[in-house]
């Protein structure tokens, strides 16, 4: 076992890692930029080190700072959490060559499920179903208009390396494709500096199922039940549960059974993500994989029992699996709403400033994992991420009514957040009943300004 790692990220995922590092034993270093000198997570930690200067890419993603960190704080180990660097082969590459285990998946293994065309192609041979598509990068407007006669419109352009909706155009018509495509490449280069996109079909109305994947490092690998993260706004998602009220126990085993296939396939072990878009009909396609613990690992945890971190952890350290595919129950109902410091009723501009009243929730069935405090000072520098609340229930409907008194107690003040538009939302019949789809936050808002 590790004997101290550091946390290569901030925020309530740097405060969830290092919780999970003391209940192991292991000591730990947070990293912080000077924005974050007074923050939780360096507050929590044995110790900390300062990376550089607010922005990321002088900070949280400098990776000679990073390292330089680790090296002179003599860890074994660095967690990168989600986001920033966790899904950077680069810098798993580095940290091994320093003789540092990179907590997650093999560097190869990131590449490859990084660009969702191979991905694609990989899941095709082996037998896992994929959205109708482009098998390779387009790269003229021929290739693009030829693709959408073959599959028909609607369709998506989508950026090969791409994530949270960058590089990502809907197009109904040949017009609109032309100028999806090259506004995609732009973009896509500015991102993640890859200009490769791909087409493929666009679903309609669909629900985004993901499975949570674990696995160790002599090839067992299990899943341990799915998330429903078919709320989102703009691709990036705002409320998930587990289970989902449109998965059975038929189908979850199903793609249970071909999670862990695709998995095998990238030759994976840690903790990661398969996902999948379920249609209308009940067909499922495979569209990616995240390589890392996803922020929504909680609603998991809730129906299941496992502690995800310290499995990722345990897993590193290259220790076999604690569990077998058949120990793994879902018991109850989990839902996490994400608490970010944004204006809804103001085109969601964010709210950055201090904290001067908080009042947090509790009770039966509650769990916050946060890393703001009264006196705050949210920073304008990184993702308004504030909290995530988690819920649980016997059925769906104690879990959402759990979380309406949840909500109705959880206070932020002067902040603009997201809990007035959650508030709203567990309150709507529609979302009470679970039909809902990807498409289900632009209605309701639609519906709010009509009103």
């Amino acid at each position: 076992m590790f004997s101290k790692i550091l946390v290569a990220n901030r925020g309530e995922i740097a405060v969830r890692i290092i919780r999970a590092c003391k209940e192991l034993g292991i000591r730990t270093v947070a990293i912080y930029s000077e924005a974050d000198r007074n923050s939780l997570p360096v507050r929590l930690a044995d110790e900390a080190i300062c990376v550089g200067p607010p922005r990321p890419e002088q900070s949280y993603l400098n990776i000679p700072h990073i390292v330089s960190a680790a090296e002179i704080a003599d860890v074994d180990g660095i967690h990168p959490g989600y986001g920033f660097l966790s899904q950077n082969a680069h810098f798993a590459e580095i940290c091994e060559s320093c003789n540092i285990t990179f907590i997650g998946p093999s560097a190869q293994t990131m590449r490859l499920m990084g660009d969702k065309i191979a991905a694609k192609d990989l899941m095709r041979k082996s037998g896992i179903p994929i959205i109708p598509g482009s098998m390779a990068a387009i790269k003229t407007k021929e290739d693009a208009l030829k693709t959408a006669r073959r599959i028909r419109y609607p369709i998506i352009v989508k950026a090969a390396a791409g994530g949270g909706g960058r590089g990502m155009r809907v197009c109904h018509n040949d017009v609109r494709l032309v100028s999806a495509l090259m506004t995609c490449q732009v973009e896509a280069e500015a991102s993640f500096g890859n200009g490769d996109v791909f087409v493929e079909k666009y679903l309609e109305e669909p629900r985004h199922i993901e499975f949570q994947i674990l696995a160790d490092r002599y090839g067992r690998i299990i899943h341990l039940g799915e998330r429903d993260c078919t709320i989102q706004r703009r691709h990036q998602k705002l409320i998930e549960e587990s289970p989902s009220p449109a998965v059975d126990a038929k189908l979850r085993r199903k793609m249970g059974e071909l999670a862990v296939r695709a998995a095998k396939a990238a030759n994976y072990h840690s903790v990661g993500t398969v996902e999948f878009l379920l249609d209308k009909d009940g067909a499922f396609y495979f569209i990616e994989m995240n390589t890392r613990i996803q922020v929504e690992h909680p609603v998991t945890e809730m129906v299941t029992g496992v502690d995800l971190i310290k499995e990722q952890i345990c897993v590193a350290a290259g220790e076999s699996l604690s569990m077998k595919q058949d120990d793994l129950h879902l018991e109850g109902w989990a839902i996490e709403c994400r608490i970010n410091a944004e204006d809804p009723s103001n085109g969601f501009a964010p709210s950055p400033g201090r904290i001067l009243e908080l009042q947090v929730p509790g009770g039966r069935g509650v769990r916050l994992d946060t890393h703001i405090f009264s006196g705050y000072e949210i920073p304008a520098f990184y993702d308004s991420l504030l909290a995530k609340l988690i819920v649980a229930g016997k059925t769906r409907q104690d879990a959402i009514r759990v979380m309406q008194r949840a909500l109705e107690e959880f206070v932020i003040e002067p902040i603009h957040t997201t809990i007035p538009l959650h508030r709203q939302i567990f309150s709507d019949p529609t979302f009470w009943r679970g039909q809902i789809s990807t498409n289900y936050i632009d209605r309701f808002l639609q519906q709010g300004e009509a009103e």
